[in-house]
């Protein structure tokens, strides 16, 4: 007992170059181990997250008559083995869409998330509009005279 003793403070009192072996570090921080995963503020837990790993798919809504799920098809360009042109390729997916938000001709984007039945793993998401010019109502006709500050001739007449 007296002879464990002595080896166990003659072994604490050893320190060596290493800053994890044996007196530097705590063993609070060897104990658990951290990941950049466990350090983030943790979000509300939704029903289903989308995998951020994958890029995702843009398609259009080809079959919205089942319920909480869509067909979207996907267009890329992929080149010809042998003529080395690039060729349209279609591919249908099942998404998920818990809203039953989607119609037919719609412009969804698929994120990979877990899988939900035997052939869905995607998540339908609506696509971000894009930034148009929009024309304002009335303004149609008098593109020039707005842009120029000159009436027109045929606004002149008006005016006369």
């Amino acid at each position: 007992m007296l002879l464990t003793m002595s080896l166990t403070s003659s072994l604490n009192s050893l320190t060596l170059s290493t800053p994890f072996l044996h007196g530097r570090t705590q063993l609070s921080h060897l104990s658990k181990p951290t990941s950049s995963l466990s350090l983030r503020p943790s979000k509300p837990f939704t029903f289903l997250s989308p995998i951020k790993a994958m890029k995702s798919m843009q398609g259009r809504v080809v079959c919205a008559t089942s319920d909480k799920t869509v067909a979207v098809e996907v267009t890329r360009l992929a080149p010809h083995p042998k003529y080395k042109r690039r060729v349209r390729k279609k591919k249908k997916y099942q998404a998920h869409d818990p809203e039953n938000q989607f119609k037919v001709g719609d412009l969804v984007q698929l994120e990979k998330s877990k899988p939900i039945s035997k052939t869905k793993s995607f998540l339908a998401v609506p696509v971000p509009a894009r930034n148009k010019k929009e024309k304002k109502e009335g303004e149609e006709g008098r593109v020039g005279s707005q842009e120029l500050g000159i009436p027109l001739e045929s606004e002149q007449e008006l005016q006369a």
